[in-house]
């Protein structure tokens, strides 16, 4: 709690900070400094900050040692982005950290093409226009590709066995995700394999979050798959409190929704990819070029199960589902 009400308190008297030029060389002897842009704010990231921290010790950089973190918090408003990028670029910062979606990087990258920029976002960074290719990214910018959005079909067939009579299906989605096509066309494959009805309800702001239960009540949705966004994962409390108050069993991306009583989540190990960008920061930091580093994809995934949302929804999970959960909240 210190490290995040010290961590608040100095984003709130250093923005903005003004320009100084540095007239001199860098002094080796200093920490490089880490500019790390979120959409979102300190509370998201929270969860992951011990992760990256772990990844930068594996490559050999301790903050508050020879390593220092700037934030820049967009608090949910991408209009932000842009200056917030802008200030990191006039700070000349050794690494821009883009964090929160795909968004932050794209800001990132249209504020400068020559610090490096390591990003990690659940969309596809190629086609976000972040990179050229996963294996050789080039430019200035590499960083993790948790492929969220290519989960949905896997969701929705693992909802299916908790509640296979549950229909229509809603979705919650949001229709700025650089992915919502691609989400949206696969849960409607999907759907349409196991002759399943699903209707969409959008939210693209907090507010919307609750209007989109009211208009999946009204279509009579029997359960409910959040889709991949950075929107929703920052609400998830609000989300998986609405999904008990409508009774909806819901799947969510990531582990932090069961973890408030949500009911189940699959997806890969968010925990795990927030290190690996932290080792690709230290490695740029070494004088590595994000352009050769391919981006990275999620090599963990895990499914946690919440028996007490379950037996409040009056559900009965399947043992063999049980069986290959990774975490069974009771």
């Amino acid at each position: 709690m210190r490290r995040r009400q010290f961590l608040a308190v100095l984003w709130g008297a250093a923005a903005p900070w003004p320009f100084v030029a540095r007239a001199q060389p860098r002094d080796p002897t200093h920490p490089r400094i880490i500019g790390l842009l979120h959409s979102t704010s300190l509370d998201y990231f929270a969860k992951f900050q011990s992760s990256v921290e772990q990844g930068l010790s594996e490559a050999g950089w301790t903050e508050g040692k020879n390593v220092q973190i700037e934030y820049r918090w967009a608090e949910g408003k991408p209009d932000r982005l842009p200056a917030l990028a802008a200030d990191l670029v006039s700070r000349e910062v050794a690494v821009i950290f883009a964090v929160g979606g795909s968004a932050p990087a794209q800001a990132a990258k249209a504020a400068t093409s020559t610090i490096p920029i390591v990003f990690i976002s659940a969309a596809d960074p190629i086609k976000a226009g972040l990179v050229a290719s996963l294996n050789r990214p080039g430019g200035n910018v590499t960083g993790v590709s948790l492929i969220g959005s290519a989960l949905e079909a896997k969701r929705l067939g693992l909802l299916n066995q908790i509640a296979p009579n549950a229909s229509p299906i809603g979705v919650l989605a949001n229709p700025n995700y650089p992915d919502f096509d691609v989400e949206r066309r696969e849960l409607q494959n999907a759907a349409g394999a196991l002759k399943r009805t699903i209707v969409f309800a959008n939210a693209s702001s907090p507010q919307e979050i609750d209007t989109a239960f009211a208009a999946l009540a009204r279509q009579h949705a029997g359960v409910l798959i959040v889709a991949q966004d950075i929107l929703f994962n920052s609400r998830n409390e609000q989300i998986t409190a609405l999904a008990a108050r409508y009774g909806l069993p819901a799947i969510y991306n990531q582990r932090e929704y069961p973890a408030v009583g949500g009911l189940i989540s699959y997806g890969p190990h968010f925990a795990d990819g927030y290190r690996q960008a932290g080792v690709y920061l230290g490695r740029v930091l070494k004088g590595e070029k994000p352009g050769d580093l391919p981006v990275q994809q999620p090599t963990r995934f895990e499914m946690v199960v919440n028996m007490k949302a379950a037996k409040a929804l009056g559900l009965t999970v399947p043992a063999t589902l049980l069986a290959t959960a990774d975490e069974v909240i009771e």
